[in-house]
């Protein structure tokens, strides 16, 4: 049955490998469609239950990987989650095992969606080779041992390796290779070959659809390459035309890709034909000097009459001859591995052994054992006595401690710690005649010095370095093997000192009691330029190690650390100051510091005086852990002069601080209530905006009328009658046009920037009702000028009838409400308007006598009628024209003032308070600002003080006190001349308030 339709086509189409691929995927999906969505289950997510038999699991595990000596992780991180082992074991054991899980497809996605994990169609193949490659390194072995009940694997081919492929219950050392990068030669090559390989293969030929065209499987475009113009000459050589090297030329090489010769598609040029140039043959005419070589089809010819021209002629691209590919032959030269291994195989198959019943090992020195890891290899060298060893141990451990600190640990490596301070011991056999070293067994010989307890320490370390015999040494001019020792000892110093900045670390050393020896010896070495820094690092291991650790007053330690508070050196006195300030910090015993010389107590005194805020935060967590023990404060008081102290931590109350003053109101301001009346404008101002044109006249007409007001807000109905009013009947008198009410309402936020329209829904008597209102803006009290000045009301009251429509209405008295910009305007206008007097034709007015009376506002001078001259009541009126006058505001930003508001009946009141700001760090619970810093700790030491001083048995005596009247409490000395300097810090600091009412507190109840 021929296929000659549309559909046949695709019918024949469908049995294609893509074609075929893509309906088995379209199926794969559809049946995990179909089966998961009527679950419609909620999705479970991975957590770790710590139940007793998980505890006890991964007890196990642990203790089966220090054992194997390997890495271990008890939850490591997967996807999103920390990771269940038991989970896990359960779940890949339970569907056979690690070897079937591998072997079986998408298996892994499968059990991380059922553990929970975060698995997506993005991240499932992540996720998935996250949880493979998790078990083969934690649960692998475990397996191996426990569910197959056989010998796992070494670590070098198992937890070693990454998580591709299965088959680990099988996998030996003489099995097992691990893949070895491929070089970049045989890589290139494979391209190529892969490359050359599909350009051989031909294309299926398909059958012709009904239109003439094909339907097959899509092929690569052809490559493009750049068109590069011949730079030679134009004039062709005899040299160029040789025979022998045209071919080479135009026809691609053995070692050259198919892919990179050029595939050119000639378009004719539609009116220009050039003449021919050497070099460059024109379509149709053939190359000079091609000789017998076998040519192609054309791929250049194009006719010149288009009819004859077709796009399938066109576009057509002839295939070219790719070069045959040249494999290297395998040669017992080249390849001497392959040979053997055929050699052994049948050497096997003679003696009638099958290949699987013994493992092909492979031939000594094709395979190289790495050996133990670096960290493993260093303790060995560290240990052995070496010193080329040891030198190498030291270098790399000092790398190691300060890169990979964090996961660098004592506990992990047995007899690092041994190892690193039997090392830096030997610093005492470089500058005195002795050979120190550590005995284990808890019972050392008492009878030789030089033997330190490893177990107990050693209490008489003192006096063992105080009779030892110094050498005689310089510090420019050293042997070599000494100045090597040395460099291994500080380099041993310096990795005891990285590794105990992790507390694990210093946890574990703390009770390290030969540590604590070491310490004490280098700190007590010569003055020397050559050990500052192993010094300066023993001080830092001390600091480490001081909240973990209780000492009392004759331990050898104490000692030592108060004793490097009498040098000069600033780095080892602020170290030794923090060493001691932090003792026994983390622990429930408190460090009482007793026994502490005076002198040391008096520099402690002179360095809280020093420019160095480092220095004075050290030495006040001194004095605050000193002065937790009302013991100590006796003995502060008796050696030091106390009140000189007082004085010093109350200036330090005030240390760093800012001083800065707030605005505190005590009587918010009142406004007046805002209207929709707008006042008229006056006639003057009005011509002014007459002569404007739009938008201008509509600008000048708001600034001069409406002021800006966050909280006010006006109908625009009634901010659009107001402006229609005062300018619209001139405006027709002039034949002008006026701006619509739309473009006016935007103008308002042109003129005000926090004004706009805006709809406010509000409850009438009918329901719900919508106001069009401006937000934003009031009527202004009084008019003003477009410079800002303001205009001056007429407060002449007038009777006007209650109902301007009926003339017979009752009167009401009103002001008359026109506003005029200088006095002399208003003094006129109340002449003229409201007196009604005349003039004569020089101007003047009559003098004679005539009821008048005054009835400006609220003035009661002339409020009757009675006989006076026109002159005394004018001149009456002239103090109420001063008087508006003087009241009168500028309301715009003129000259850089700020804008005033005329709304404020009443302005507010307020105080300037001034406030102190010192140090203050944020309370991540509260998000509140805390004290902090040098004030807090000074105001924490005064507490101390004044707490303590009661309970001590000594105290300062006042020698001006005669009988019972004058008061000679040791308290009332140290704190009554800083009372008042007390009482102003309490009120302008904020932060240490609380800590200074204390203070007070304890002070006012005890004198």
């Amino acid at each position: 049955m021929s296929v000659d339709s549309d559909d046949g086509a695709e019918s024949s189409g469908a049995n294609s490998p893509r074609n075929t691929s893509r309906a088995s995927r379209a199926s794969n999906v559809n049946s995990r469609t179909a089966k998961a969505s009527p679950a419609q289950k909620t999705k479970v997510t991975h957590t770790i239950d710590r139940t007793p038999e998980y505890e006890e699991f991964i007890a196990k595990l642990r203790a089966y990987h220090k054992q194997r000596g390997t890495s271990f992780e008890p939850e490591p991180w997967v996807g999103s989650a920390h990771l269940d082992l038991l989970k896990v074991f359960k779940h890949v054991v339970a569907a056979g095992g690690y070897d079937h899980v591998s072997a079986t497809t998408l298996e892994w996605r499968k059990l991380a969606t059922e553990l929970g994990l975060d698995v997506t169609d993005r991240s499932a193949a992540g996720v998935a080779y996250a949880l493979k490659s998790a078990f083969l390194k934690y649960l692998a072995a475990w397996e191996i041992q426990t569910i197959h009940n056989k010998e796992p694997p070494p670590p070098l081919i198992l937890e070693h390796e990454s998580a591709k492929g299965g088959g680990l219950l099988t996998r030996t050392l003489e099995n097992y290779t691990p893949k070895k990068a491929v070089p970049a030669a045989a890589r290139a090559s494979s391209v190529a070959a892969s490359a050359s390989e599909t350009d051989d293969t031909p294309a299926r030929k398909e059958t012709p659809r009904a239109g003439g065209t094909t339907r097959s499987l899509r092929v690569a475009p052809p490559q493009r390459v750049i068109f590069q113009p011949d730079t030679g000459p134009s004039r062709q050589t005899r040299h160029a035309a040789t025979p022998a090297q045209q071919p080479a030329q135009s026809q691609p090489t053995a070692n050259t890709p198919p892919a990179q010769q050029p595939k050119t598609q000639y378009q004719p040029p539609p009116h220009s034909h050039p003449a021919p140039t050497a070099g460059h043959p024109q379509p149709g005419h053939p190359p000079p000097h091609m000789g017998n070589q076998v040519r192609g089809p054309s791929v250049a010819y194009s006719p010149q009459d288009p009819e004859l021209m077709s796009a399938l002629v066109q576009n057509f691209e002839p295939r070219l001859e790719s070069p045959m590919q040249m494999r290297p032959v395998e040669t017992p030269a080249n390849n001497p591995v392959e040979f053997e291994r055929k050699r052994r195989q049948e050497k096997f198959k003679a003696a009638g052994i099958k290949s699987g019943q013994l493992a092909i090992r492979p031939p000594p020195g094709t395979t190289v054992f790495e050996g133990p890891n670096i960290y493993m290899r260093c303790l060995c060298a560290l240990r052995s006595g070496i010193p080329s060893e040891q030198a190498y141990a030291l270098h790399h451990l000092v790398k190691i401690s300060f890169e990979r600190g964090d996961k660098f640990k004592f506990e992990t490596f047995a007899g690092l710690a041994e190892g690193l301070v039997e090392k830096a011991l030997e610093v005492g056999g470089l500058y005195f005649d002795v050979n120190w070293t550590v005995d284990y067994s808890g019972d050392p010989d008492e009878c030789d010095p030089e033997v330190l307890d490893g177990l107990n320490g050693t209490p008489d370390i003192l006096d063992r370095i105080a009779k030892l015999q110094p050498k005689t040494y310089l510090d420019n001019i050293q042997p070599a093997d000494a100045a090597d020792r040395m460099v291994h000892v500080t380099e041993a110093v310096l990795t005891i000192r990285n590794m105990v900045t992790l507390q694990e670390n210093a946890v574990l050393m703390a009770d390290f009691n030969v540590l604590r020896d070491l310490i004490c010896i280098i700190l007590h070495l010569p003055n020397s330029d050559t050990i500052v820094e192993i010094k300066h690092l023993a001080l830092d291991i001390a600091e480490q190690l001081a909240p973990y650790i209780v000492l009392d007053t004759v331990d050898p330690l104490y000692q030592t650390l108060l004793a490097q508070l009498h040098s000069t050196d600033r780095g080892m006195i602020l170290t030794s100051l923090r060493a001691i300030a932090r003792l026994s910090i983390n622990l429930g015993e408190t460090s009482q510091l007793h026994d502490v010389p005076a002198s040391i107590l008096q520099n402690i005194l002179d360095w809280l005086l020093l420019n160095d805020d480092e220095m004075i935060d050290a030495c006040l967590d001194f004095l605050y852990t000193y002065t937790s023990h009302f013991v100590n404060v006796e003995t502060l008081l008796k050696d030091v002069n106390a009140g000189y102290l007082v004085n010093h931590l109350v200036r330090l109350l005030s240390h760093g601080a800012k001083k800065f003053q707030r605005e505190v109101v005590l009587e918010k301001e009142s406004k007046l209530p805002s209207t929709d009346f707008v006042q008229p404008v006056p006639e003057d101002l009005r011509q002014q905006l007459l002569a404007m044109e739009e938008p201008e006249r509509c600008y000048a007409w708001l600034k001069c009328l409406f002021e800006e007001d966050p909280e006010s807000a006006i109908t625009q109905i009634a901010i659009w009658q107001a402006f229609q009013a005062a300018l619209s009947f001139p405006l027709q008198q002039m034949s002008r046009p006026m701006m619509g009410a739309a473009e006016f309402i935007r103008n308002v936020s042109h003129v005000f920037t926090h004004a706009g329209a805006q709809i406010v829904k509000e409850q009438g008597e009918r329901g719900e009702i919508q106001r069009f209102i401006i937000k934003g803006v009031r009527p202004r009290i009084r008019p003003i000028a477009q410079d800002g000045t303001e205009y001056l009301p007429c407060m002449w009251r007038i009777p006007v009838p209650r109902n301007p429509n009926d003339p017979n209405a009752p009167l009401r008295v009103v002001n008359c409400g026109q506003h005029f910009l200088t006095p002399e305007k208003m003094y006129n206008h109340i002449i003229d308007d409201h007196l009604k007097e005349s003039r004569d034709p020089s101007g003047k007015f009559m003098a004679k006598e005539r009821d008048l009376f005054c009835a400006w506002g609220e003035c009661n001078k002339y409020s009757r009628p009675q006989k006076m001259q026109l002159s005394t009541l004018m001149n009456h009126v002239k103090t109420h024209c001063a008087a508006a006058q003087q009241t009168a505001i500028v309301s715009l930003n003129i000259d850089g003032r700020r804008p005033r508001r005329t709304f404020i009946a009443r302005p507010a009141k307020t105080i300037n308070v001034s406030f102190e700001e010192t140090a203050a760090v944020r309370d991540e619970r509260s998000n509140q600002a805390q004290a902090a810093g040098i004030p807090l700790s000074s105001a924490l030491v005064l507490r101390n003080i004044a707490r303590n001083v009661s309970k001590s048995d000594g105290g300062v005596e006042d020698s001006s006190s005669e009988g019972g009247d004058a008061s000679g409490k040791t308290l009332e000395l140290l704190f009554r001349p800083v009372t008042a300097r007390l009482c102003e810090i309490m009120m302008k600091n904020w932060l240490l308030a609380p800590y200074v009412t204390q203070i007070l507190e304890i002070t006012r109840d005890n004198y």
